[in-house]
């Protein structure tokens, strides 16, 4: 393996894997359920059958979320399991290519090679497997991804993304359900970009008007559609 021009550390945490899944899950749940919603009330269905629609893709989409999320990190799971057993393994077998990979890695961030042969010969008194792990490979094996924790946060996340246009729906009068619900889902995209900004430092205004400007489509084209076919079945 070589991995000196590669990052390294890359590994965030099972928690805020975890976090970044629920804040996908509470995004897919505002637009997904909202844009079931404006298509129902576009197309002039009844009350009791935009509530019934809105319940049932509440709850297939929080199953669907937490089955992909589980299935995904599971997948990564797996492969950080086998990368840390093959690791192990070089580290018994080839121990001194081992250590010039370390070498190469750390010379790679400007040590010349004798400070870098140094410092290698010191990480290695101390716990070998975790440092070849962070540096090589990004991963913290005391902190590998939970699948579970995962596929909950999103499943939650998602309903209770799905609860704010199904409360709008609700609770709006009826000749205004459908500017509520835009409303609230728009001001709600707005609220999971800026987190999603600050999970990711970067800026907050690009990832909010992404949102935003994708969701107001989203709805309007979903809208549209509910409209045109409420027509003509009519």
């Amino acid at each position: 393996m070589t991995h000196a021009q590669e990052p390294h550390g890359a590994n965030h945490g099972s928690a805020l894997n975890s976090l970044r899944a629920g804040v996908l899950g509470a995004n897919d749940g505002i637009v997904s359920v909202a844009a079931l919603l404006l298509g129902m009330a576009g197309s002039h269905a009844s009350d009791s059958a935009i509530l019934s629609g809105g319940i049932a893709a509440t709850i297939a989409g929080a199953v669907s979320m937490a089955l992909g999320e589980y299935v995904s990190v599971s997948a990564q799971r797996d492969s950080e399991k086998m990368l840390i057993a093959k690791e192990k393994q070089e580290l018994k077998e080839i121990p001194e290519e081992e250590h010039e990979e370390l070498v190469e890695i750390l010379t790679g961030y400007g040590m010349t090679r004798e400070t870098a042969h140094q410092a290698t010969r010191e990480i290695e008194s101390g716990d070998l497997l975790a440092a070849h792990l962070r540096l090589e490979l990004g991963i913290d094996g005391e902190d590998l991804t939970n699948p579970w924790a995962a596929a909950g946060w999103s499943a939650v996340s998602f309903l209770a993304g799905a609860a704010l246009p199904m409360l709008a729906m609700v609770l709006a009068p009826f000749a205004a359900q459908a500017a509520v619900v835009a409303v609230t889902t728009i001001v709600a995209l707005a609220i999971t970009g800026f987190v999603s900004a600050k999970l990711a430092d970067t800026a907050p205004i690009r990832s909010i008007v992404r949102l935003v400007v994708g969701g107001a489509l989203g709805l309007a084209v979903t809208y549209g559609i509910g409209a045109a076919f409420g027509g003509v079945v009519g």
